[in-house]
């Protein structure tokens, strides 16, 4: 069964209670809700709090925090660290046991704040509806707390108040109302009490003769009776839908989620099967086996890649806060790295919201108009086969005043608040007084004696004034509907009566703009005579004088259509889904390079009809959503989602909450956004421009590239720690433990992570944004990186550490005399070489893993200032862990000699050398195999 939408569903409530669409007279619906023109008792009143409950958002139930942060601690491989470092302190290892706790700690802390996010969004919902209400109740007027009102109340409303609930209109004078917050669309909607047409289209845009909770007046007053209130307004619905919603975990919170679990199964076995070797094949006590178990553990769990990918993660926020993208929680980082569609708004995220007249038209030819947006800037020049030539000013000012007198907007000039030029009113209003600044028109001061304001059926607006004691109208509208009332038109050579050969060739020019995507609007104006008697629309809107057509359009942002071009050349599919007009959409959509063939355009109305599998395979093509209600756009999401797709999704208004929470990656607009959409949304763009998400999506590919980078560096330091255990196991201790465990923690998480942050912001390489996006089925832990870090880099730094521990004893005599035993003065030192040799060919592995196959020299060694800086704390660390007596006493090391020294960095240069052959070697396989 398909759902119905809100507006049908208020509808047929209606039309139930008295069998009467929301378009009956004002006594019809004052019986459908029980009520009349004195409004409702007190005793009513109390009555109808009671059942139908208080106008408030309600609140579902949050989630416990408590539960939350302890999970963090209880997980696969905190367990594990828990009882080792147990089992630590039982075998009177104290150091050991704190050790692997604070390990614990560390990684529990960092995951905690990871996937915390405080939830405003209700919070935001209920700062939108305003704290008290204007109402009649026994026949007197009263101002009430906005949460007692109900169904039947009688409500005044005038300029500037916020509505509380959602109401019919009674009656209305000049009354608009803007519903951005519903639609995301911010031109201002004319609201009157007229009949309202039931038909299936209308029904997905918001009725002209309700109101709704959450919106506010732009102008006028109106008396209306509320509908619904709390939960059952349409604001209510929208509250109830963001509040359902349950965040899955992000792609990179899965993935280090399997990481984790196949990374503790393998510690867990490998120290396992150490424990039986150790006990049963060498014959070494259970103690003593234990510690090797607990080493090899130790050693096989990369206990700083977690916090080493939480900072990571950070940084990489800064970066795109650079970017113009405030991102909210550190996952979502990542997510936009294998984001395989981008769901857009139109208005304010493609476009400027900021409406720009391109084209005028009047009867001695066509004008372009330079600048975009608000700034009064540019100007007007004739078009004349493809050149310019110089303006007939007496044709074009009648025009631009026209459109400057039958206005209400105001232009606001750049302040401390809002640095730039903005509109106060309609937009469309605002762009042809910014025309007339560009006209140079002087904005001279003139008497209005009246207006009849615009509404949706007579699709025109026009305004009376003294002009030098004459009485001029001045109107504009729909073309069609301006036309049919003039009598003339004005040319080079003074006026004229119009024909139909005129007529024909105003509506072709007009046809002509709107192919191309551009809102026209046709202005005229008369001298009313003295004696016309009645100043009403019917009198004086007619014998009108012609003046032209004025083309505008809400431009593109700067960048957008080349941050199209590159989504595509990503594989990343974008579809515009928008409250606006289907023909308005796909024009602008192919201004920008969003679709370039066919495309088919739906409508909200064929959402409600169509099946699941419908819409699947309706997604897979090019396609443009219009006039959606916001769960339409909720179902559009999650039909992606559940075609494998990871999923972006802007949005500015109360209406986008809901998809901006089901998305993947939910991204808000920071200037014109909405609270609400803010508090519900992961990423907030601060210049609102499409360009911004494409760059940040580029740099969410980069950071999963350099998380694989650090991945690599982190294990591959595990078999350096792993082997030496291994060598003493299998010498059944012939040679002593070449490393300790605690050297294995100080490597791990002191001399290991400060560098993999380097790592973390490495630049994007070349061509990362010519791939389509990665496969979530790809592990983070393939074969292909595995081997490389284990086997490759992991074997060069385990022969770096026993090379250097071998060294160190045969500087004190060996083989002569038997290898250091432990306790000794020799072993620490030669332990304490065992960790430079690894360090230092870590330092060689860090700058190798900059790049996958470029050289380094390509990229230039000291181009990653932080990988430097990590080198450098790594030094500072090293010496620490040799020079300060508690570090000494702690990780049982020693100072030792230049040579020794000398001989351990010599291992630096060696690995890049090796490992620039190994790079050397695939360019030319792949040289080879493309050609």
């Amino acid at each position: 069964m398909v759902a119905l939408s809100y507006c049908e569903c208020l509808m047929l409530q209606i039309h139930e209670q008295h069998g009467r669409t929301p378009g009956a007279s004002g006594s019809d619906v004052y019986e459908t809700q029980n009520t009349g023109a004195d409004g409702l008792t007190k005793i009513e009143a109390q009555e109808r709090l009671e059942l139908y409950g208080t106008n408030t958002i309600e609140r579902v139930a949050e989630r416990s925090l408590a539960k939350e942060f302890l999970g963090n601690f209880t997980h696969l491989m905190a367990l594990l660290l828990w009882i080792g470092g147990g089992i630590a302190f039982l075998a009177r290892m104290p150091q050991l046991g704190v050790a692997i706790w604070m390990v614990n700690l560390i990684n529990g802390g960092f995951s905690f704040w990871q996937e915390y996010r405080a939830e405003r969004a209700t919070a935001a919902l209920l700062g939108l509806l305003p704290p008290n209400a204007h109402v009649i109740r026994d026949g007197q007027e009263m101002r009430i707390p906005a949460e007692q009102l109900v169904p039947g109340d009688i409500v005044f409303l005038e300029e500037g108040d916020h509505i509380s609930a959602d109401a019919r209109i009674i009656s209305a004078f000049a009354f608009s109302v803007d519903e951005s917050t519903l639609t995301g669309e911010s031109r201002p909607v004319r609201k009157s009490a007229d009949l309202e047409s039931s038909s299936v289209e209308h029904q997905h845009q918001n009725l002209t003769n309700v109101i709704y909770a959450g919106t506010s007046v732009l102008s006028g007053t109106c008396r209306a009776i509320v509908l619904a209130t709390g939960m059952g307004t349409r604001f209510g619905k929208i509250a109830h839908l963001t509040q359902s919603i349950k965040e899955d975990a992000s792609p990179l919170q899965k993935e280090m989620s399997r990481v984790t679990k196949a990374v503790t199964l393998l510690a867990t076995s490998i120290g396992a099967a150490f424990f039986l070797l150790a006990v049963f094949i060498a014959h070494i006590n259970p103690a003593d086996g234990f510690v090797f178990a607990m080493g090899m553990i130790v050693a096989f769990v990369p206990e700083g890649m977690l916090p080493t990918v939480s900072l990571a993660l950070a940084l990489a926020v800064q970066e795109m806060a650079k970017r113009n993208a405030l991102v909210k929680r550190l996952s979502a980082v990542e997510t936009l790295g294998c984001t395989s569609v981008i769901c857009t708004d139109k208005t304010g995220t493609i476009t400027q919201n900021q409406m720009t007249v391109e084209r005028i038209w009047v009867w001695d030819g066509e004008y372009c108009v330079s600048g975009t947006g608000y700034c009064p800037q540019g100007e007007i020049q004739q078009v004349d086969d493809h050149s310019f030539k110089t303006v007939n000013q007496s044709l074009l000012e009648k025009l631009l005043i026209a459109g400057v007198r039958c206005n209400n907007a105001r232009l606001i000039p750049p302040h401390v608040d809002v640095p730039g030029w903005s509109v106060l009113g309609d937009p469309t209003e605002g762009a042809l007084l910014v025309a007339a600044r560009k006209g140079g028109l002087a904005f001279g001061h003139a008497h209005r004696i009246c207006e009849f304001p615009f509404d949706s059926h007579r699709k025109r607006m026009s305004a009376v004034y003294d002009v030098d004691g004459a009485r001029v109208l001045y109107l504009k509208g729909a073309p069609a509907e301006v036309i049919s009332r003039c009598i003339d038109v004005d040319g080079d050579h003074g006026k004229r009566q119009i024909d139909d050969t005129d007529r024909a060739l105003i509506i072709t020019a007009s046809d002509r703009y709107a192919r191309q995507g551009l809102r026209v609007l046709a202005l005229a104006d008369r001298v009313v005579p003295t004696d016309s008697g009645e100043l009403t629309p019917h009198v004086l809107e007619r014998d009108l004088t012609f003046r032209g057509l004025v083309a505008m359009l809400d431009p593109p942002h700067e960048g957008v259509p080349e941050a199209v071009a590159k989504c595509h050349q990503a594989g990343i599919k974008i579809v515009m889904i928008t409250g606006d007009d289907g023909l308005t959409a796909e024009s602008i959509a192919r201004h920008v390079g969003i679709i370039t063939n066919g495309c088919r355009v739906v409508h909200g109305s064929e959402l409600d009809t169509m099946d699941e599998v419908t819409l699947h395979r309706c997604l897979e093509s090019d396609v443009i959503f219009a006039r959606v209600a916001p769960e339409h756009k909720l179902n559009i999401v999650s039909a992606f989602q559940d075609l494998g797709h990871i999923v972006a999704v802007t949005g500015d208004g109360v209406n986008d909450a809901p998809a901006l929470r089901k998305a993947d990656i939910g991204i808000a607009m920071g200037v014109a956004g909405s609270d609400v959409a803010k508090e519900s949304a992961d990423m907030i763009l601060t210049d609102d421009n499409f360009a911004s998400i494409v760059s940040a999506v580029e740099l969410g590919r980069a950071v999963y590239a350099n998380i694989r980078k650090f991945a690599i560096y982190v294990f591959n330091s595990n078999m350096a720690e792993a082997l030496p255990f291994i060598v003493t196991l299998f010498s059944r201790g012939a040679i002593p433990l070449p490393l300790t465990v605690m050297q294995v923690l100080s490597i791990d998480l002191g001399t290991d992570m400060v560098p993999a942050l380097g790592l973390g912001t490495e630049a994007a390489e070349a061509g990362i944004m010519s791939s389509k996006p990665r496969s979530l089925k790809a592990p983070l832990l393939d074969l292909q990186l595995l081997c490389r870090a284990l086997l490759w880099y992991g074997l060069i730094e385990a022969t770096a550490g026993l090379s250097c521990y071998f060294f160190s004893n045969l500087l004190h005599g060996w083989p002569s005399v038997a290898l250091a035993a432990p306790g000794s003065d020799g072993y620490r030192m030669a332990t304490t070489m065992t960790v430079m040799g690894i360090v230092a060919a870590q330092i060689g592995a860090v700058l190798c893993c900059r790049t996958e196959r470029a050289s380094l020299f390509t990229v230039g060694p000291f181009s990653n200032r932080l990988v430097l800086i990590g080198i450098a704390t790594e030094l500072l660390l090293l010496l620490a862990l040799m020079h300060v007596p508690v570090l000494q006493n702690l990780f049982n090391t020693a100072p030792v000699s230049i040579i020794e020294w000398t001989f351990a960095l010599a291992w630096t240069p060696a690995i890049i050398l090796l490992d620039e052959s190994r790079k050397f070697g695939l360019r030319l396989r792949q040289k080879y195999q493309s050609t």
